[in-house]
């Protein structure tokens, strides 16, 4: 590994692989188990700076976890992350909060809370992170809300008077609430029927280019991996067995992946 440093030879936020692209996360050897049952056995992998990241892998085999436990929503037993160039378990709490606001979440089923409209659920990390008029959240929650292709009337509407497809919106709403350059996406697209899932990848893809974002994004999509991952990594056996195009993905000998990417409901590419 080696660190990026400014010329007066202080660290600066990323740390260069071997081939010199900036890794803006860095997972190194990360072990979880729940109940002394094993899920991540020395898995590591690296994201790097504005690419769209797909990670795949079976249902129950810890894709999401992984995701958490970056997060921070679940403990490790053993490894590293590394996030801008800095160890999350060797920072200190005010560290913590500057990384923090740097990166955005959405969550499978959106996690809105129900009580809240759209707008207040878009404000709730600008209240965490921000000092800001009350004016100016408004302003800025609609351009969110905007943002993502959502009307503007619909900041002012709960969460149950949303479709499914408005949900995802909002909750990616929220997630850019504090202008990230990280963002975390969970199966973004599940739920959704075909026309809706490709317009969404076609935000997300417009959002990486219009705001230069990186996206880490689990998914068990055909579509989602073929129209807007720049790379793919595929979770098994407790770590990542591949990583790279779908080309490689298609050339690796493992039965799962080749089930995956070449089986019978695998979307054909010409």
């Amino acid at each position: 590994m080696i660190a990026h440093v400014s010329k007066d030879n202080k660290p600066m936020d990323c740390i260069l692989d071997q081939s010199g692209r900036e890794v803006i996360l860095r997972a190194d050897k990360i072990s979880v188990s729940f109940s002394g049952f094993s899920v991540l056995q020395h898995l590591s992998l690296d994201l790097y700076r504005g690419e769209i990241l797909g990670f795949v892998g079976g249902s129950g085999m810890g894709k999401s976890v992984l995701m958490r436990t970056i997060l921070g929503l679940n403990r490790k037993q053993s490894g590293a992350i590394t996030v801008f160039g800095r160890q999350l378990e060797k920072i200190s709490e005010r560290e913590r909060k500057y990384v923090e606001r740097r990166w955005g979440v959405l969550f499978q089923q959106g996690a809105l809370f129900s009580s809240l409209t759209v707008r207040q659920n878009i404000q709730v990390p600008m209240r965490e992170y921000l000092k800001l008029p009350q004016k100016l959240m408004d302003e800025l929650a609609v351009l969110k809300v905007e943002m993502v292709g959502l009307p503007r009337e619909a900041a002012d509407k709960y969460p149950s008077e949303l479709s499914g497809g408005m949900i995802k919106r909002a909750a990616l709403a929220r997630s850019l609430a504090l202008d990230p350059e990280l963002v975390f996406l969970d199966e973004p697209t599940s739920g959704l029927d075909p026309i809706g899932a490709a317009e969404f990848d076609d935000l997300i893809a417009k959002l990486r280019e219009t705001l230069g974002l990186t996206v880490y994004m689990v998914t068990h999509d055909l579509d989602s991996l073929h129209s807007i991952c720049d790379r793919i990594a595929v979770l098994g056996d407790r770590r990542v067995l591949v990583d790279g195009t779908l080309e490689d993905m298609m050339a690796f000998d493992h039965p799962w992946v080749q089930n995956y990417f070449c089986g019978a409901r695998a979307l054909k590419r010409v």
